[in-house]
């Protein structure tokens, strides 16, 4: 029978000009799904999981859409609490060469942000669950938002359900002195934290030394010493940490390590052109999470994370539309992208 696996988070609208287009340049948006969790959501749904979302959409048809997006790669919607008034959107011009991508979020007072406690049986929801997966954009939404992860937090412990964060820190929605404070609290109850150069700094104070992310240049060493004192001050059982070397908007390379409170994994390293880099994070979290409940080793785990995820930087939209198996290809070494015939 396929593991259960719970996510929970915010699923918007997202709307974005055909191509390259600059905002101030377009006439007509593309219009799809996506957001932190969900995306993870999808993954685990390609590999196999029974996969769970769980958040509040509208009753009306822009909410039921987005309930649709997830049901469409096979992810149990049954949890999704449905009122409130409205979808968050956010809108995503594609960066080019040495111009950066945006986003502008338009999500404030999305049905999610306007949740309550009441909204959420955890009990029922982590009934013969095995992971339960957050990222630090949920409780950014808002006091209430926050409390609601406590509880599932506090719920999935109860239930003996392994936890992982995300700390993916947005500037746009809280302060990093809110966010330390705040996830703080939660990664007490986390078992695997997955990081990024910037959010052990951004929400912990945790820098690596020797590294400018803006010069794309990183000190493998010093993130030894960021995923040892993360996991020395909360007690995780697993540190991740993606490593992105930005050579322009298009061209990443791409990398992470894992740190097991025994030792240090790092994977190999892939140079990507990148078709559409959102979700690439999420991408990851949910390799890692497969990887992870499928019993692979520590070198496994941190090798299919990052090879699902640079399959994920080819894929238009926020869903990583990929299969284990052309996963555990990539990360067996086949990096041709030959056509397959």
């Amino acid at each position: 029978m396929a593991k259960k696996v719970v996510t929970f988070g915010e699923i918007m609208l997202r709307l974005a000009p055909e191509g390259y287009y600059r905002f101030v340049q377009a006439e007509s948006y593309g219009a799809t799904y996506g957001g932190g969790e969900a995306n993870v959501s999808v993954s685990l749904a390609n590999y196999g999981f029974d996969s769970y979302f769980v958040t509040k959409l509208p009753k009306h048809e822009i909410g039921q859409a987005g309930v649709n997006s997830l049901r469409k790669f096979g992810v149990n919607t049954s949890y999704i609490s449905r009122g409130g008034d409205r979808v968050g959107i956010y809108f995503l011009e594609k960066g080019a060469s040495q111009r950066p991508s945006k986003v502008i979020y338009d999500r404030a007072g999305s049905s999610i942000a306007t949740a309550t406690a009441a909204d959420f049986d955890w009990k029922e929801i982590f009934e013969g669950a095995e992971w339960f997966h957050f990222t630090g954009i949920t409780p950014a939404l808002g006091d209430n938002v926050a409390e609601i992860c406590l509880e599932a937090c506090k719920a999935a412990k109860e239930a003996g359900v392994k936890i992982s964060c995300d700390l993916n820190y947005r500037n746009k929605l809280w302060s990093k002195e809110k966010a330390g404070q705040v996830m703080g609290e939660l990664c007490k109850y986390v078992d695997v934290c997955i990081a990024n150069e910037e959010d052990a700094s951004d929400v912990f104070g945790i820098k690596a030394s020797n590294t400018d992310i803006t010069a794309g240049e990183l000190n493998r060493e010093g993130y030894k010493e960021v995923a040892k004192q993360l996991a020395d001050r909360f007690g995780f059982e697993k540190v991740a940490i993606t490593l992105r070397e930005s050579i322009s908007a298009n061209d990443n390379n791409w990398s992470a390590m894992l740190y097991d409170g025994a030792d240090y994994y790092f994977s190999k390293r892939y140079k990507m052109h990148i078709v559409d880099r959102v979700g690439g994070g999420d991408s990851f979290g949910g390799g890692l999470i497969a990887a992870t409940l499928n019993g692979y080793d520590s070198q496994g785990i941190i090798e299919f994370a990052v090879a699902a995820s640079c399959l994920k930087h080819s894929i238009e939209g926020d869903f990583n539309m990929v299969s284990m198996d052309e996963v555990l290809k990539l990360a067996g070494g086949d990096a041709s992208g030959r056509v397959q015939r």
